[in-house]
């Protein structure tokens, strides 16, 4: 599930350099590709509480507690994409330089910038999401949203916007968000249409069939 999301990031570093200029591309797709690598940690950090969080509250019984979970959490994803979105906006012109001198580079950057501040906030969503699927045992489930989204969307968007289109590494940003866009929107509709006292029963059913006897029968 985490995989299939983290590849379609990779496969942008390896198509921009097929664009023309790719000396300029890669390195500003490489720099994109890092900062958003940081950055998703802290709504990563989210999905990883939640997810054991929900998965304990079902366990236990307490499907309440665990839709209050995972509204706190979704809560703290969008004021966090807000606010880091917005410092990455306002410092665009800067960010550059505390990855190169080039002068060429750190204009493509601010330029992409807004972009890749949209893509955080989407990722940043995405990732409670994907936390919540996880505590709730939809890996299945999530794992084909991300096959869906990403491969079915955000790399062909990617082609079409980068090369098609020819809006470069800007182009293949926009695709991705395609993909995490329908990522966000995908799990959100199936949180929001969630039966988490359904959700509770199956997971205390879990539980109980995995206990192991502890007395044999003679």
């Amino acid at each position: 599930m985490v995989c299939l999301e983290f590849w379609s990031y990779e496969f942008l570093v390896l198509m921009s350099g097929l664009l023309p200029n790719p000396k300029l591309e890669t390195s500003v797709m490489s720099i994109c590709l890092n900062i958003s690598s940081v950055i998703f940690r802290i709504p990563f950090g989210f999905g990883s509480a939640v997810s054991t969080r929900v998965s304990n509250e079902l366990g236990a019984g307490r499907p309440k507690a665990a839709r209050l979970a995972v509204e706190i959490v979704i809560f703290l994803a969008v004021a966090e994409g807000v606010l880091l979105s917005s410092i990455a906006v306002g410092l665009r012109d800067i960010w550059g330089y505390t990855y190169t001198n080039d002068v060429k580079v750190i204009r493509y950057l601010a330029s992409i910038m807004p972009v890749l501040a949209l893509s955080n906030f989407m990722d940043g969503i995405q990732g409670v999401l994907s936390g919540t699927a996880r505590g709730c045992g939809w890996q299945k489930i999530g794992a084909f949203v991300n096959l869906g989204a990403y491969y079915l969307m955000g790399l062909p968007s990617a082609i079409a916007l980068g090369f098609f289109f020819h809006f470069g590494a800007k182009g293949l940003w926009m695709g991705i968000i395609c993909g995490s866009g329908l990522q966000a929107f995908l799990l959100l509709v199936i949180t929001m249409s969630t039966n988490w006292e359904k959700e509770a029963k199956k997971a205390q059913e879990r539980v109980f069939a995995s206990r192991i006897p502890t007395e044999m029968p003679s």
